[in-house]
């Protein structure tokens, strides 16, 4: 069994993009494997309810011009669609992340995560829906077949920041500082989208190497496509 931990945020172009990579590659893949979808904010401080579009965010914080921003949306929105993934910049709106973070672990406690993730990330990208908003998330979570009156509740408590919180302590353990992140067997690091070939290397390595034991793993920061961490 292969453990694959990737650390992404919702609302990252690149984190899904990577996705569908990494799905390319265990398409083709024989042996057995199991995913788990990490959190990492990459805009913690960003305010629940932002009125403004992700353009005008990503100018203000950036300092870039509207015609910039622009034209890195669709240099993304290409790339995207190679992929098969439709980008719909115009209508994604600006969000706090933590709460459909929150959702995911959720989700993973009742065998659910993968398909969380996908709905989150289609609904923001492609759909253009507020994933800040607790009625939309607990949507998403019943359409991925969980209880959506129970996922309203879990996120109106409060519950599983913790797990979030520990999924971030743990990148900035593994000296992560952007995404998306991928960790194979907690040995292998690839960082960023990379091309599907990179992703078939690290689960042939990963198949074929005596692991060390987490603790023993060698520490720092991935230089490279693929790394010891």
């Amino acid at each position: 069994m292969i453990q694959i931990e990737v650390w992404s945020d919702i609302v990252c172009p690149w984190c899904y993009i990577g996705k569908r990579r990494l799905e390319a590659a265990l398409a083709s893949f024989q042996g057995e494997v199991s995913i788990e979808w990490r959190s990492f904010q990459l805009d913690p401080s960003t305010p629940s309810g932002d009125p403004r579009t992700i353009g005008e965010s990503l100018a203000a914080r950036k300092g870039l011009s509207a015609a910039q921003v622009q034209g890195m949306f669709a240099h993304v929105t290409g790339i995207a669609a190679q992929e098969g993934l439709t980008y719909h910049f115009e209508r994604a709106r600006t969000a706090n992340t933590l709460d459909a973070h929150r959702l995911l672990h959720f989700a993973k406690v009742h065998g659910r995560q993968g398909e969380v993730k996908e709905k989150l990330m289609h609904a923001y990208f492609t759909d253009g829906a507020d994933i800040g908003d607790h009625a939309t998330l607990a949507g998403l979570a019943g359409a991925a077949g969980l209880d959506e009156v129970a996922a309203k509740q879990a996120l109106a408590d409060g519950s599983f920041a913790e797990d979030v919180e520990a999924d971030i302590a743990q990148a900035r353990a593994y000296g992560i500082s952007g995404v998306p992140f991928f960790v194979f067997n907690q040995r292998i690091g690839v960082s960023g989208a990379q091309p599907r070939e990179v992703f078939e290397q690290a689960l042939r390595q990963s198949s074929l190497t005596v692991l060390q034991a987490p603790g023993d793993a060698a520490s720092g920061t991935c230089t490279d496509d693929s790394c010891a961490i």
